[in-house]
């Protein structure tokens, strides 16, 4: 099948989702179908960059900024980048191509606008990989009100609805959110998971050993730390456990809350406490091994529900993990029935870090969940799987 496959992330920037696009991109490719991914590429001196990656068409066009910008650089941004990467495609060498299949991945809700263009001049069919329900969960964690710029979003969001085919929601409970819209006749909705390619233990420029945390049971926090993620109460369990000389916290990857939060760790004088900026992905199943237990946070204003990508990767480096989730969300359900860490829902500090300190102590309890971690990635999140998935569906729908 020939098939474009449309982000706004891919490799080399660092992100899960551009790494989960790769990894899409190159199981589709090995499973014998001619893969193009159609990527923005922001600063770029070209209009277009045509290579072979992976075994992989990547094809990178001229567009503005996205990433840390301001809300309204970022919006101008967004709106604007269909049209820049539509453009590209018409001075590209690909301004003939044909495909077979659209797929694009969300965020961003403004590739809708393209994949409609697409689709009206390839005469494809088009799967949404819906992993952010946007505007809603802005608006749940108060960065939005049911305003002007809510109602706008939301256009945008219902075209690129209306544009898809198939959408694959990444959580069951987010079925009902699109019930609708799967009404109208040749619409299909499904879950489909989100997944994370097999990785190599390459090593890692962080070396735990080598650091103040050397010898403790580490907590490890690896990704993104912003407004979704709701950090904070996990600095608070640091604070509660910071006479216990034998957990420490290991905080790795980028946000706009990192400052602030490194900030109050040297105004509380953690020293439990670590920061490190973030890491190439292939670095990361080397920090992991050297952690004991996942940390996941998701501020409990949300309403919608999501897997994070950084559950898989400790799923996958056989963690188990503590998560703090919002009520309701599929992940406690996931973590309780496959008993591969706890979750938590609510705002008391001092009862995650009893949580904390007993998966920390239990160490055969801890060994029991990082097997049934394994076998959980291997069943449930693997790349091999989703591809299978999405073009089944695809060539048959």
């Amino acid at each position: 099948m020939r098939i474009a496959l449309i982000a706004d992330a891919y490799p080399p920037l660092r992100t899960s989702g551009a790494v989960q696009v790769r990894d899409l991109a190159q199981e589709l490719a090995s499973q014998g179908n001619d893969v193009t991914v159609i990527v923005p590429a922001p600063g770029a001196a070209v209009p277009w960059r045509l290579e072979r990656v992976g075994g992989v068409q990547v094809l990178a066009l001229a567009s503005p900024a996205t990433k840390d910008v301001s809300y309204v650089r970022r919006t101008v941004a967004e709106a604007l980048m269909p049209l820049c990467i539509l453009r590209g495609i018409r001075r590209s060498p690909l301004r003939s191509a044909s495909w077979e299949a659209v797929i694009w991945y969300s965020p961003s809700i403004f590739l809708g606008l393209l994949v409609g263009a697409l689709k009206r001049s390839r005469a494809c069919r088009s799967y949404l990989i819906l992993r952010d329900i946007f505007p809603e969960w802005a608006v749940d964690m108060g960065l939005m009100r049911r305003g002007l710029a809510y109602w706008f979003f939301k256009l945008v969001e219902r075209y690129q609805y209306s544009v898809a085919d198939v959408i694959g929601v990444q959580s069951p409970s987010n079925l009902a959110y699109l019930a609708a819209w799967a009404t109208r006749p040749g619409r299909q909705l499904e879950v489909l998971n989100n997944w994370l390619a097999p990785a190599a233990d390459i090593g890692c420029s962080i070396r735990v050993s080598a650091t103040s945390l050397a010898g403790r049971r580490i907590l490890i926090y690896a990704g993104n730390m912003g407004v979704a993620q709701g950090m904070d109460i996990l600095l608070e369990v640091a604070t509660a456990l910071r006479d216990r000389a034998d957990i420490g916290f290991l905080f790795v990857g980028r946000g706009s809350d990192v400052p602030r939060l490194r900030a109050l760790a040297a105004a509380r004088a953690l020293q439990n406490v670590m920061f490190f900026e973030e890491i190439e992905p292939a670095e990361i199943p080397g920090l992991l091994r050297q952690c004991h237990v996942g940390l996941v946070a998701l501020d409990p204003r949300h309403r919608t529900h999501n897997v994070p990508g950084k559950f898989l990767a400790y799923m996958q480096a056989g963690l188990p993990v503590l998560a703090r989730v919002n009520a309701g969300n599929d992940l406690i359900g996931m973590i309780d029935i496959e008993q591969v860490g706890l979750a938590y829902v609510g705002d008391s500090a001092a009862e995650l870090a009893g949580l904390a300190t007993t998966l920390c102590a239990d160490e055969p309890r801890r060994r029991a969940m990082s097997a049934q971690a394994l076998r959980l990635a291997a069943s449930a999140f693997s790349v091999t799987s989703i591809a299978r998935q999405i073009t089944t569906v695809m060539a048959t729908s």
